[in-house]
Parts: C-alpha cells; sequence; structure tokens
C-alpha cells in the first residue's frame, strides 16, 4: 500500500499535498482499495469551505462516499479529467487522481491532519 511521506492525512482517508497556500485533495490508495472500482465522482461546483464539509461523493460498484475537506478554504479547480475517467483514482489516487484544489483560510488546520506514520497507525499498515 502506497503512502507518501510528504502528503498530510484526514482519518476519512483524503490526502492533502500543500504548495503554498494551495492544497491538492484526493483520497488516499487505502481507500480507494476498500471502494473498489470507482465508477463516478461528483464534485459539484467551485466553492467555499469549513473543514469538513462534504465537498462531493465519490461512487464505486458497491458504495457511494461523500468527500470530506481536510481544512477550510476556497475551492479553485476540479478535476474535471474525472468526468470522462473516474477510474483514474484507482490506478493513480497521489497523482492523476487528485480531486480538487484549494486555497487554504487558516494554515493551522494542516496541523490537525494525520502524518504518514499516523495515517499507517490508523489503518493498520506496518
Amino acid at each position: 500500500m502506497n503512502i507518501p511521506e510528504n502528503l498530510k492525512y484526514t482519518e476519512s482517508h483524503e490526502w492533502v499535498r500543500v504548495e503554498g497556500n494551495i492544497a491538492t485533495i484526493g483520497i488516499t490508495d487505502f481507500a480507494q482499495g476498500e471502494l473498489g472500482d470507482v465508477v463516478f465522482v461528483d464534485i459539484p461546483e467551485k466553492k467555499d469551505l469549513a473543514k469538513d464539509d462534504v465537498f462531493g461523493t465519490i461512487e464505486a460498484v458497491k458504495t457511494v462516499s461523500d468527500l470530506l475537506a481536510p481544512v477550510s478554504g476556497t475551492i479553485t479547480e476540479i478535476n474535471e479529467a474525472l468526468a470522462e475517467g473516474p477510474e483514474a483514482v484507482n490506478t493513480d489516487p497521489y497523482g492523476n487522481g487528485w480531486m480538487i484544489k484549494m486555497e487554504i483560510n487558516d494554515p493551522s488546520e494542516l496541523d490537525t491532519l494525520l502524518d504518514a506514520e499516523a495515517y499507517k497507525n490508523l489503518i493498520g499498515a506496518s
């Protein structure tokens, strides 16, 4: 299982890559494995979000799950490629499978996220 050291993680299995005040967000390799084959990603619009707000849904063969904002901010970009190719979430969750980019409102919220080691402990990976 791939858990990159340079990312932050949530207990709801989103990952965050921070570059300046922009956060790129997707779901973890563990989450996509649990969901199974992703068939649809729905992120309705660019908008302001509070930490833990639902910013969209991900649909797999087995289930539909909410996507939660790991930090507060404003969505600046949605990965439009997922509309035509949602399977990128399964094949490349930390690359082409990213979901949104957002401008971070409160950088101190990043301190509440898990590092790779804490996320490994959460999911029972060694």
